[in-house]
């Protein structure tokens, strides 16, 4: 059955989805190039949007996302996963494998880190909470994609437990791993991730760690 769909909303939400930590502020230009809008279609739209607080517009006419949108991820982030529940097993992760632990969950055709802990060393897979990423690469995005339904026909990057391990997809230097989180009813709630250089998280390091993964997924699964 087709979807229906709605181009003027469509188009609202590209001009959100432009966004991002890397570009938290953009000009009209900037938003043009970025979305493949007519600069007047995106004046338009945003006027509607800032009435409602998802866009906001200085002084020197440069964008940026509203109030709206950050009082939306407050309620998605307390009421999706909380946070009290998924930081320590990060924290566990973090501290077992030296290497960045996150918490993927999937938007549309992205995966986005909701919660993260940093790796303690200097060299370290750097991830910002909020950050988008392409579905399409990663442990994270294989495992996403796997268990949201969509048609996979190359199932050897996972194990027996459906724990997915990638090298230089989302970076050449970057490998990781990741496996599925669960509701209790059953859905996917995300793909807890550890990522780290791939001279230092190698292949006998990655195999080490899928158990405490793994482990660990399970618990919040039960939580």
């Amino acid at each position: 059955m087709a979807t229906n769909r709605t181009e003027s909303v469509e188009r609202a939400m590209s001009i959100l989805s432009a966004f991002s930590t890397q570009k938290p502020i953009m000009s009209l230009a900037e938003l043009a190039e970025e979305t493949g809008l007519h600069k007047s279609t995106i004046l338009r739209l945003t006027n509607s949007m800032r009435i409602y607080g998802f866009i906001q517009r200085d002084e020197d006419g440069r964008f940026s996302v509203g109030p709206s949108v950050w009082r939306l991820a407050l309620i998605f982030r307390r009421d999706f996963t909380k946070r009290e529940h998924v930081a320590p097993a990060l924290r566990i992760l973090a501290e077992a494998t030296g290497e960045t632990a996150s918490f993927y969950v999937r938007a549309g055709n992205e995966r986005v880190c909701l919660y993260r802990e940093n790796s303690p060393n200097l060299l370290r897979f750097h991830v910002e909470e909020g950050m988008r990423l392409r579905l399409s690469t990663g442990a994270s995005g294989l495992v996403l994609r796997r268990y949201s339904g969509e048609d996979m026909d190359d199932f050897s990057s996972f194990n027996e437990n459906g724990t997915a391990s990638s090298v230089g997809q989302t970076n050449p230097n970057i490998s990781s791993i990741s496996t599925p989180v669960f509701s209790a009813a059953g859905e996917l709630v995300g793909a807890l991730t550890v990522s780290g250089l791939a001279t230092r998280f190698d292949e006998e390091a990655r195999a080490r760690a899928i158990p405490l993964l793994e482990r660990l997924a399970h618990g919040l699964t039960t939580t």
